[in-house]
């Protein structure tokens, strides 16, 4: 690493010390010519192979980007584009691969987007999965319904397991203790 002030080819590590969120390594340095102290800041290189078969460092900004065209015009805001675009890097990171073909990213950030806005999930899907026809789009909807409809199964479900519980304790409760007013104690009026 040269020197920033004296330009000498070579400094000497003084401390490191890793980013709060691991993705990254903080050197501070010491130039053995000037003195001088300075920090460099390490990061693993994540490689996009373009379709021209361009090799560039990857971008969470260019994701940003690209997504934020798909959400013109929706309930998103900038926040939750800079989260999406930490969770495609993330799942990219964790593949293990140094270099990454333009077009699975664009895959990964699917599913992201489909649980952030559907609308937008369908207006990017249309460019990525390279939707031909109505019945492309067609298809997508039928899959989103079919997932809404899972989900809502599920809760369902969920919700009816809970149920007979619930009588089951009410009918417990009501075993023990005849309520008031009824024929077994003459009610309160008798």
């Amino acid at each position: 690493m040269h020197c920033p002030f004296c330009r000498h080819g070579d400094s000497r590590v003084v401390d490191s010390r890793t980013s709060d969120d691991g993705t990254s390594i903080r050197r501070r340095r010491q130039c053995p010519e000037c003195q001088r102290r300075f920090t460099t800041i390490e990061t693993a290189s994540l490689s996009v192979v373009k379709r021209s078969g361009i090799t560039e460092p990857f971008s969470r900004e260019k994701i940003v980007n690209g997504v934020r065209k798909a959400c013109q015009g929706r309930p998103v805001g900038e926040d939750d584009l800079a989260l999406l675009a930490q969770r495609v890097e993330e799942t990219l990171r964790a593949t293990g691969s140094a270099e990454l073909d333009a077009h699975e990213i664009g895959l990964s950030i699917l599913g992201p987007l489909r649980e952030l806005d559907e609308v937008a999930y369908l207006r990017f899907a249309s460019v990525y999965q390279a939707f031909e026809s109505l019945e492309d789009f067609e298809a997508a909807i039928t899959a989103l319904r079919a997932e809404h409809e899972a989900e809502q199964g599920a809760e369902h479900e969920a919700e009816q397991g809970a149920e007979p519980e619930r009588e089951h304790v009410a009918q417990h409760a009501g075993s023990e203790a005849p309520s008031a007013g009824s024929a077994a104690t003459g009610g309160p009026f008798a």
